[in-house]
C-alpha cells in the first residue's frame, strides 16, 4: 500500500462505455449561485453533459442522488465544454458546448424544490452556430481588450481560426503551414492565441494581425473559394521544442509574472510572454494532463501533472514537491472550491471514472509488540531445524513437483499459439484466481487459414500468472495437432515427380493399426497402401512394403512429402514404443533429393527479388505523385490560376499506376510467403533425410535445424537465404572443415541480401558432401572452442499449479482442461 495516496473526498463513474478526454471536464460557478462554490461539469463523446455538486460522504458511502444537478443527452459528441461571459447584455456566466459541427452556448439555472431531492435544475440554449469546419478544440478570453464579455476562438481540424462575438460570426482565418491541429490557448496579457504546431513549434499569433488580415471566406461565390481564399498570417514569435503538445496553458498569478506553460510528450516547458523559456524540466514519465494552479511562494508558480503510471506529481517551477498515487490514468485535471475546501483536486479518466480528491498520507497504526524476551531452548531449536530440513530436502527432491499444489496462481492469462498458414479462433484467455486442485475448461478450434499446407503441426500453450507474493510466473506446454486437420483419406496414386523410402528394422506394420484414423477396417485393400489429399488439393501417397522392411512415401511436390513422412516416422516410434520395443530405428539410404530442393529456393528467391523491384517502382511513384500533387496545388492557391496543362490526368494515371503496384506487390507479398512455407516443409523434410542418412544425436540434429530454420518469418531485410548461408559457412569452416586454411576465413559481419543463390546451393552441396565423408557437427571441437556459440541446455519447464491436456479433434483443436 502506498503511503502518499490521493484521499478519496468524493467519486463516481459516469455512464457505461462511455469515453472522454482532455476538453470534456471544467468547472466553474456556472449556474451562478454567487456562493462562490464550483459545479463541476462533464462531456462525453457519447453526447451526455453532466453538472455535479459534489458533497463530502462517509466512508463506504456511495454518491447521493442531490450531487447530480443535471443530465441531458445533447445526441452529439461533446468535444470541449467551457465556462464564461458568453451572452450580450449580461456579465452572467454560461455555459459553451462544442460539438463536430455546431457550438451551443446555454444558460444553467436551478429553481427552489419543494421535495427533499433539492432543487431542479435546467440549461436553455441562448445561442447556437453551425460551423461549416469541422471542429477541433476552443478558447475564449477578452479578444481585444473588450470589457465584461468573452469571445470564442475555435480551431478546425483543417486550420482554421474561427471567431464568435457571442451571438454573430466574426471572422476566420487559416493558419500559415497547417498539417495537423494542436492545443489552443489565449493570452489576455498580450492578446494573442498560442498554439503548438505540427512543426513541433509553440506559435503565437497577435489578435490584431487576425482581425486585421483578409478574412478568409468573404462569402465569394464558389465553394473552392469558400474553403481555401485567404491570405496567409504573420506570427508573432515561434519557438521549437522538438516534441508534440499535449497541452497549453496561460497563467498569470499576482505573485508570479505572466506565463505560457506547454506540456510535450517528454518534456515541461515555461515560457516567457515574448516566447523565451524561463525554465523547463525532463519527466521520467509520460505524462497525460496537466494544470499550473497557484503561486504559494514569490517568483515560482505550483503545476499538477498526472502521468500514465497513475501518479500525480507536483511540481514547484522544476522541484517536484510531492508525489500521490491515483485509482486511475487521468485525462484531465483542475482545481476547484466545493463546499467551502479550497483546492480540492478534480480527475477524470478516459472511461468516466471523476473523482474530487486531496493531498494526504495514510497514518501508521502499526505499534510494535513488545518483546518477549526468554531463554533459548536450543534443544527445541535443533528439533524445529532438522524438522525443515527435512521438509526442504522432500522438496528437493520432487523438483518442486508437489509445491505448486499450495500456491494459488492468481489472473492466470491463457495464450495459445499455432504456427501460420493455421490459426486459431481465440488465442487469449484471462482467467480468475485459481485455487489448488481447481480447473478451468476452454474451448478452442484451429483452422487452415490460407492456400497452402503448413510446415509445422507443433503448438504451444504458454500460462502467466503472479504468486501470492507477486511474484510473476510463466509455464508452457506444447501440443502436436491432429494430421486429419490438414487431409483427409483418398485413393492412393500409382505415379509421382517425387519418391523417397524409409528403411526399419522391424517388419512392416499393418495401416489399420497405424493409420486407424485414416483407413476404413472393412476395406483390407488399404493395410499396405494409403493415400492422403490435402485441403490445398494436392495428394500423397504411403506404401508399405510386403517383402521388406520398406516404407515408401510419393508425391507431385517435394514439400508435401514432409508432414506424411513425419506422421509416419511418429507413429511408428510410438506403436513400438507400447510394443516395450526399445531398438526400433529408421534409417535412409537414398540421395538427399538437393535438386528439387533447390528449386524451391529458387523459386523464394525469385519472389524476394520481386518485393524489392516493386518497393522500388513504388518509391519512384510516390515521388512522382507528390511532384505533381504540389504543381497543382500552387496553381489551385495562385489567384491567376493558369492552364492545368493536362496534369489533372497525369495525376489520375500516376495514381492508378501506385495501386496497381500496391496490388501487384500485395499478390507478390502472399505468393511469397507461400513459397517460405513450402520451403520450410522441404527444409524440415531435408533435415529429418540427413539426420537418418547418417544416424545424428539429438545435438547434431539441433544443430541441424538451428542452421537450416533459423527464422521464424522471412523478411526483406533479413531473409532466409543470406542467414542459412552464413551459418553453413561457420560450420563449413569450423567443425566440417577440411584444413586450417579454411578456419582461417573471415566470415562477413553483415548478412545483406544475395545477388543469386548459386553460393547457397554450392555450400549446401558441400555441406552434405563433407557429412557423406565422415564429418561430424559439433560446436565443442577443439579447433572451435573460442568461436562456438554455446547452445542453451533447455531443461524441461515444470508446469506450476497450472498444467494443460489437449484433447485433439479432426476439426480442430480443443483445450479441454487446464488445472
Amino acid at each position: 500500500m502506498s503511503l502518499f495516496k490521493a484521499r478519496d473526498w468524493w467519486s463516481t463513474i459516469l455512464g457505461e462505455k462511455e469515453e472522454f478526454d482532455q476538453g470534456c471536464m471544467c468547472v466553474a460557478d456556472v449556474d451562478n449561485s454567487g456562493s462562490g462554490q464550483d459545479k463541476i461539469i462533464v462531456g462525453s463523446y457519447m453526447g451526455y453533459l453532466r453538472i455535479f455538486n459534489p458533497h463530502p460522504v462517509k466512508p463506504g458511502d456511495g454518491v447521493q442522488p442531490e450531487d447530480l444537478l443535471l443530465e441531458v443527452q445533447l445526441r452529439e459528441p461533446i468535444l470541449q465544454v467551457e465556462v464564461g461571459k458568453f451572452v450580450s447584455g449580461t456579465e452572467g456566466l454560461h455555459l459553451a458546448v462544442l460539438h463536430c459541427r455546431k457550438l451551443c452556448v446555454y444558460a444553467v439555472s436551478g429553481t427552489l424544490g419543494n421535495v427533499e431531492h433539492g432543487n431542479q435544475y435546467q440549461i436553455k440554449l441562448m445561442y447556437e452556430h453551425n460551423l461549416q469546419r469541422t471542429a477541433c478544440n476552443m478558447t475564449y478570453g477578452p479578444f481585444g481588450g473588450v470589457k465584461g464579455r468573452d469571445l470564442i476562438c475555435i480551431q478546425s481540424m483543417d486550420g482554421m481560426l474561427m471567431l464568435f462575438e457571442q451571438e454573430s460570426y466574426a471572422f476566420g482565418r487559416f493558419l500559415p503551414g497547417f498539417l495537423l491541429p494542436g492545443p489552443l490557448t489565449y493570452s489576455s496579457r498580450t492578446d494573442s492565441f498560442i498554439t503548438v504546431s505540427s512543426c513541433r513549434q509553440v506559435e503565437s499569433y497577435k489578435y490584431q494581425v487576425l482581425a486585421f488580415a483578409t478574412d478568409a471566406d468573404e462569402r465569394q461565390e464558389t465553394e473552392q473559394q469558400k474553403l481555401s481564399s485567404g491570405k496567409k498570417l504573420v506570427v508573432d514569435w515561434v519557438l521549437n521544442i522538438g516534441e508534440q503538445a499535449l497541452d497549453i496553458c496561460v497563467v498569470s498569478f499576482n505573485q508570479a509574472v505572466s506565463s505560457v506553460f506547454v506540456l510535450g510528450e517528454r518534456n515541461f516547458f515555461c515560457l516567457k510572454d515574448n516566447g523565451q523559456i524561463r525554465f523547463m524540466k525532463k519527466l521520467d514519465y509520460s505524462p497525460s494532463c496537466f494544470i499550473p494552479y497557484c503561486s504559494v511562494k514569490e517568483g515560482t508558480i505550483n503545476t499538477l501533472i498526472g502521468n500514465h503510471s497513475k501518479m500525480l506529481n507536483v511540481y514547484q517551477d522544476v522541484t517536484l514537491k510531492w508525489a500521490t498515487q491515483l485509482p486511475h490514468i487521468p485525462v484531465s485535471v483542475k482545481v476547484a472550491n466545493l463546499q467551502g475546501l479550497k483546492g480540492v483536486i478534480v480527475t477524470l479518466s478516459d472511461n468516466g471514472h471523476l473523482q474530487c480528491s486531496y493531498l494526504g498520507t495514510d497514518p501508521s497504526l502499526f505499534q510494535a509488540p513488545q518483546v518477549d524476551s526468554r531463554e533459548i531452548n536450543y534443544e527445541e531449536f535443533n528439533a524445529e531445524m532438522k524438522k525443515l530440513q527435512k521438509i526442504i530436502k522432500e522438496a528437493t527432491k520432487t523438483q518442486g513437483i508437489l509445491l505448486p499444489f499450495l500456491v494459488t496462481a492468481q489472473k492466470p492469462n491463457l495464450a495459445v499459439c499455432v504456427q501460420a498458414p493455421l490459426a486459431v479462433t481465440c488465442d487469449q484467455f484471462v482467467f480468475d484466481d485459481l485455487e489448488p486442485d481447481s480447473s478451468e475448461t476452454v474451448v478452442l478450434s484451429v483452422f487452415l487459414k490460407g492456400n497452402c499446407s503448413p510446415s509445422e503441426l507443433e503448438g504451444n500453450c504458454v500460462v502467466s500468472y503472479n504468486t501470492p507474493t507477486g511474484i510473476p510466473k510463466v509455464a508452457q506446454c506444447n501440443f502436436r495437432l491432429p494430421l486429419r486437420l490438414i487431409c483427409f483419406p483418398a485413393q492412393p496414386s500409382k505415379a509421382a515427380n517425387h519418391k523417397l523410402t524409409i528403411d526399419t528394422n522391424k517388419p512392416p506394420i499393418s495401416f489399420l493399426t497405424i493409420f486407424p484414423d485414416f483407413v476404413d477396417s472393412s476395406e483390407d485393400d488399404q493395410a499396405n497402401v494409403l493415400g492422403f489429399e490435402f485441403l490445398t488439393g494436392s495428394k500423397t501417397t504411403l506404401l508399405a512394403s510386403k517383402t521388406s522392411q520398406r516404407y515408401r512415401i510419393q508425391s507431385d511436390q517435394l514439400e508435401d512429402l514432409w508432414l506424411i513422412t513425419e506422421e509416419l516416422t511418429l507413429r511408428l516410434r510410438e506403436h513400438f514404443k507400447k510394443q516395450n520395443c526399445k531398438d526400433f530405428a529408421c534409417t535412409f539410404s537414398g540421395s538427399i533429393p538437393l535438386q528439387e530442393y533447390f528449386e524451391l529456393i529458387d523459386r523464394h528467391f525469385e519472389l524476394r527479388l520481386n518485393a524489392e523491384k516493386f518497393q522500388e517502382l513504388l518509391s519512384e511513384r510516390a515521388v512522382q505523385f507528390r511532384a505533381i500533387e504540389r504543381r497543382l496545388l500552387t496553381r489551385f492557391k495562385d489567384k491567376t490560376p493558369a492552364p492545368l496543362q493536362h496534369l489533372d490526368t497525369l495525376l489520375e494515371g500516376t495514381f492508378r499506376e501506385v495501386i496497381a503496384l500496391a496490388d501487384a506487390a500485395e499478390e507478390n507479398q502472399a505468393n511469397m510467403f507461400q513459397a517460405f512455407t513450402k520451403l520450410k516443409s522441404a527444409t524440415h523434410l531435408v533435415i529429418m533425410l540427413i539426420s537418418l542418412w547418417q544416424k545424428l544425436s539429438t545435438d547434431q540434429v539441433a544443430i541441424l535445424e538451428a542452421t537450416f530454420l533459423p527464422l521464424a518469418e522471412d523478411t526483406q531485410e533479413l531473409g532466409w537465404e543470406e542467414t542459412v548461408d552464413a551459418a553453413i559457412s561457420y560450420l563449413l569452416r569450423t567443425c566440417l572443415s577440411k584444413s586450417s586454411k579454411e578456419q582461417a576465413l573471415t566470415l562477413s559481419s553483415q548478412l545483406c541480401m544475395p545477388k543469386d543463390t548459386s553460393r547457397l546451393k554450392k555450400n549446401i552441396t558441400l555441406f552434405c558432401d563433407r557429412l557423406a565423408k565422415g564429418g561430424r557437427l559439433s560446436l565443442s571441437t577443439e579447433s572451435t572452442t573460442q568461436q562456438a556459440a554455446v547452445m542453451p541446455d533447455y531443461a524441461p519447464l515444470i508446469v506450476l499449479a497450472i498444467c494443460f491436456s489437449l484433447v485433439l479433434e479432426t476439426s480442430g483443436c480443443v483445450a479441454d482442461t487446464m488445472s
